[in-house]
């Protein structure tokens, strides 16, 4: 993946392969090249729980995580993009 992001700011996104809110966070940050780690929730119970503590208890997903431990649940490519030019 090409990307301006540097790695070791890269925010982790927690997904799911049938996700459309997902796919689009996807396909978005790779045509912004913006890179990201992806942790599909659906194979990686301990993720989901994660996720879960983040989002009163709900798995929802796209919820994307930063370096300094901030996150967002469901945002656009523009916000992620905000967030990590701060």
């Amino acid at each position: 993946m090409t990307t301006s992001t540097p790695q070791s700011a890269a925010p982790t996104v927690y997904l799911t392969s049938w996700c459309p809110f997902c796919a689009r966070l996807v396909h978005g940050l790779d045509a912004a090249g913006i890179a990201f780690t992806p942790v599909d929730v659906d194979e990686d119970e301990q993720a989901g729980e994660f996720v879960k503590s983040l989002n009163n208890g709900n798995r929802i997903v796209p919820t994307v995580v930063f370096a300094d431990g901030s996150s967002l649940t469901n945002p656009p490519v523009a916000q992620v993009a905000a967030r990590l030019a701060s």
